[in-house]
């Protein structure tokens, strides 16, 4: 595991964007930045860290965790369902298919937590019972199992702006999609979510939720963003949830909620301002980033020394 110290002197050198003009125009995401080139997407993974749909901070080796862990996953699934995946030229980027996105993102729940207002539990502990279209009985607590998987899919707003509930009539009823593409596209999302679930009980970890985005590429759906990386899913440690469910505590978590729970521990981050992460938080982030990466791929992170931009501009010139 690297230490506390080298995350910190790489803290000044972390990848916060990057420039490469001779691949054209710059798009930029909550975390990657991608650029549009001969009809396949540069995407760069950066060590920008967002929260409650705001930048937050940056996480040293973040990005290289990210862009490798959905590497990892998106050969875990391919059987499932094409990704937009084409090569991995530098730990921090892969070159994608140009797919056009849809604009739903189909998040799956198999417990009742959150913090966001997107989440199950935002809205039960609300009294809400009648959520995301479907209708929850009286009496369930916080991080309690659902009897079965739920979909509650929202939109995908652009940056800085708030994602917002859907549900299933909504999107067959706007057209978004068809009605067959949107059945194809829940088929796929349980079926994903079943082999990440079984992916991580074998690193001793619960997938507890996490969100899917899809696109069209030459006319069929494919998977695309990331998958199952500790940024869009929540994954508690198995060994330790029942007892610690039992007693009314909150789970072990090992993902970016506690970065969340940190926040909404000291304000509202919906109508207060938001502070930037303190190094200490930093530290544990980039610490608990790694962490998923190893338990889950049963692989070494391989440290590397920061700033990275040659590094990065130098595997891209030899790949393209």
């Amino acid at each position: 595991m690297i230490d506390s110290q080298t995350i910190l002197q790489a803290l000044p050198n972390v990848l916060k964007t990057i420039d490469i003009p001779d691949l054209g125009k710059k798009y930029q995401g909550k975390v990657r930045d991608f650029y549009i080139t001969e009809n396949q997407r540069v995407l760069i993974t950066t060590d920008r860290q967002s929260g409650f749909d705001v930048l937050l901070g940056y996480v040293p080796y973040k990005g290289a965790v990210l862009n490798q862990l959905s590497a990892f996953w998106f050969e875990e699934t391919r059987d499932i369902i094409d990704n937009h995946m084409i090569s991995v030229p530098d730990p921090n980027v892969m070159i994608g298919k140009n797919c056009k996105g849809i604009a739903i993102e189909m998040i799956i729940r198999g417990y009742l937590t959150g913090t966001t207002n997107t989440s199950l539990w935002y809205s039960y502990e609300r009294g809400e019972r009648s959520i995301y279209g479907m209708d929850f009985p009286e009496g369930l607590r916080k991080n309690q199992k659902l009897s079965e998987p739920v979909i509650t899919p929202t939109t995908h707003a652009p940056v800085g702006s708030h994602d917002e509930r859907l549900t299933r009539h909504e999107i067959l009823q706007s057209g978004i999609v068809s009605e067959a593409l949107y059945k194809k596209m829940e088929e796929v999302t349980f079926a994903l979510f079943e082999r990440g679930t079984q992916i991580a009980e074998q690193a001793g970890l619960i997938l507890v939720d996490t969100k899917y985005e899809f696109g069209i590429y030459e006319d069929k759906l494919i998977l695309m963003d990331e998958i199952h990386t500790p940024d869009g899913s929540r994954f508690w440690i198995k060994d330790t949830y029942e007892e610690r469910f039992a007693r009314g505590e909150e789970p072990e978590n090992f993902d970016k909620e506690f970065i969340r729970l940190w926040y909404t521990e000291r304000i509202d981050p919906y109508t207060d301002p938001i502070p930037p992460m303190p190094d200490a938080l930093v530290v544990a982030a980039s610490k608990r980033y790694i962490s998923v990466y190893e338990k889950l791929t049963g692989k070494m992170f391989k440290a590397f020394v920061y700033p990275i931009e040659e590094r990065i501009r130098g595997n891209l010139a030899a790949y393209l």
